[in-house]
């Protein structure tokens, strides 16, 4: 694969351990340039192991690939300088300015003119305004918009975001996502973890990990489809006590609480259809079929690996 080629990143087998401890297991993933990769899983899943793996700041035990054209084993540093970093804490200088911040980032990547890239940089996200104010001073959301500003001033070819808007309010959350897909557009190779479903929903393709290992990759209709639940939405008063009853019903994966109803789904299309009539003859519930959520199919994907316990 060249460094041109139409894959950002291909990578097979990816393993690595901590001591006794596998954190991914025979990992592998094929991400498209230019394309919004979601990476999901529960904490501990192995998110950022192989994060770091794919941009060179790992090695891993075993598995091999390919990130930007570049080997993952022996052109780490190339890789480097071609990746934007986007870690889950803020880690620019809370003492120093939003402006002083990117011309120290500028100056690191040996930038040319860095007052002029980081002048750039500031009027290209909404941060003119704020230049001269204390990084430290700064809101969540504005903190995460110049942390972006940083990672994505150097022009990377690929960018990795590592759940960059947790603890974010919602409209700061859809800005970001806006600014993301704007640099799609312009080529920009996108992965990102992330533990919202609409931020799930907004990817190209999403992969989800559970206790380090692959278990399901796409688009979103493909991930839907190929999880095979029947799933139906229950509502009536006394859910607790129903989701209790029916999770040891045989045919039943997935029961969960969402607001004043109940998803239920199963992989056995009959064994549903036959639960909905004998529970649905009870006139305190009203079951209605209905197609299977993203979430929905992440929680039966969760309840089946274990990671939910």
């Amino acid at each position: 694969m060249s460094v041109e080629s139409d894959i950002a990143i291909e990578v097979r087998g990816l393993t690595k351990s901590f001591g006794a401890r596998k954190v991914v297991d025979n990992f592998s993933l094929q991400v498209e340039r230019g394309h919004i990769q979601g990476f999901l899983g529960p904490n501990g899943s192995g998110k950022t192991t192989t994060i770091r793996m794919l941009c060179g700041l790992l090695t891993p035990d075993a598995g091999e690939g390919r990130c930007l054209g570049y080997d993952i084993r022996t052109q780490q540093e190339e890789i480097k300088r071609h990746v934007g970093y986007m870690t889950q804490g803020f880690s620019l200088y809370r003492d120093l300015t939003i402006r002083e911040n990117l011309e120290f980032v500028a100056r690191i990547y040996g930038l040319e003119g860095p007052e002029r890239a980081a002048q750039d940089a500031l009027e290209r996200l909404g941060l003119l305004a704020r230049a001269d104010q204390l990084a430290g001073e700064l809101s969540g959301g504005w903190k995460q918009r110049l942390a972006l500003c940083a990672c994505t001033l150097p022009g990377p070819s690929l960018l990795l975001l590592d759940e960059p808007t947790a603890g974010v309010d919602p409209k700061a959350r859809r800005d970001f996502w806006d600014e993301i897909h704007h640099l799609a557009t312009q080529g920009l190779t996108v992965l990102v973890s992330t533990h919202y479903m609409d931020e799930a929903e907004r990817c190209h393709e999403i992969a989800y990990i559970a206790n380090g290992r692959l278990l399901a990759s796409g688009t979103i209709p493909q991930i839907i489809a190929g999880a095979g639940l029947s799933t139906w939405v229950v509502t009536g008063e006394g859910l607790d006590a129903l989701a209790r009853e029916i999770q040891k019903e045989p045919g039943v994966d997935m029961v969960a609480r969402f607001g004043g109803a109940l998803h239920v789904g199963g992989r056995d299309g009959a064994a549903m259809e036959r639960l909905a009539r004998r529970y649905g003859a009870n006139a305190a519930y009203r079951w209605a079929r209905d197609e299977p959520t993203l979430e929905d199919v992440f929680i039966d994907l969760m309840i089946r690996s274990g990671a939910d316990k």
